[in-house]
């Protein structure tokens, strides 16, 4: 796996030094996340797509069902098998209709989600981390900055405690144990900017060049930046999150006529005048 500033070089379209698979897993995350905003969370055919793109170049047979058998082992032991493959379609399509049809909360519809796909493990590989990806969708649905926060970030930091709330869930046959681990994580990443006293680099450079509402094309030229990713992740999101940037319209983050305008916050943190465009 590439490290965050790996990571970051290529998002910034520089070169990276490192095994070929971890930079096609890096690739493919990076498109995944950028294709995330139109996907929705109870369609079977986005879910397919998602696995298309996150395991390509990775397996001969990408965002096509499992047609055999699969284990988890962990510790030299077997510690879950999942469901006959031919059992697969038809659980899967059961969950996302039960996704469409709950009224849970976001926060725990997601994670209920997140537990029964990586049970049911559709695929040969790469269950772990569409589980994370589409967790991050349907938050998102509920809060656009959940597009900011991935929760495949969030994981990682506790990768072992991730498989192990999985492993007592799965020992307890309930999910509650997961639940409570992904809602400690989540709150935590949300507590985890407003802690932070400075501004960072990114965002007094994104304050500086708005002009007006700009969309996420202009800001991108503005900034000089190639990927959309690298802008959400470092730029955007500690600017929303800071207060310092709105969404024009905040109520439907996917708007294809989206835009972004300084708040008073933003325009003092460049030393505009209060009220200036």
């Amino acid at each position: 796996m590439l490290t965050e500033d790996e990571i970051t070089t290529l998002l910034d379209g520089r070169p990276v030094i490192a095994a070929p698979r971890d930079i096609q897993e890096a690739r493919n995350a990076i498109k995944a996340y950028d294709e995330l905003p139109g996907w929705s969370p109870a369609a079977e055919s986005h879910l397919l797509r998602a696995h298309e793109v996150m395991m390509t170049a990775l397996l001969d047979a990408p965002g096509v069902y499992r047609q055999g058998q699969v284990a988890v082992v962990g510790d030299g032991e077997v510690r879950h098998v999942g469901p006959p493959a031919p059992r697969v379609p038809a659980l899967t399509r059961d969950l996302l209709a039960w996704l469409a049809a709950t009224d849970a909360h976001p926060l725990i519809a997601s994670s209920v989600f997140h537990y029964e796909f990586e049970y049911i493990h559709p695929f040969e590989d790469g269950n772990g981390r569409l589980g994370r990806l589409w967790q991050t969708l349907i938050l998102s649905r509920w809060n656009p900055l959940f597009l900011h926060i991935p929760v495949e970030s969030l994981v990682h930091a506790r990768q072992m405690d991730y498989y192990g709330a999985i492993q007592q869930s799965t020992d307890e046959g309930t999910s509650t144990p997961f639940i409570g681990f992904m809602l400690e994580v989540v709150l935590a990443a949300l507590r985890t900017p407003q802690e932070s006293p400075q501004e960072t680099p990114q965002v007094l450079r994104l304050v500086a060049v708005m002009d007006g509402e700009m969309s996420a094309s202009e800001l991108l030229d503005a900034l000089g930046l190639r990927d959309r990713k690298s802008l959400r992740q470092r730029y955007l999101l500690p600017a929303l999150q800071r207060g310092h940037v709105e969404m024009t319209r905040p109520h439907t983050p996917r708007a294809r006529n989206q835009r972004y305008r300084l708040t008073d916050r933003g325009r003092a943190a460049r030393g505009a005048p209060r009220g200036a465009n």
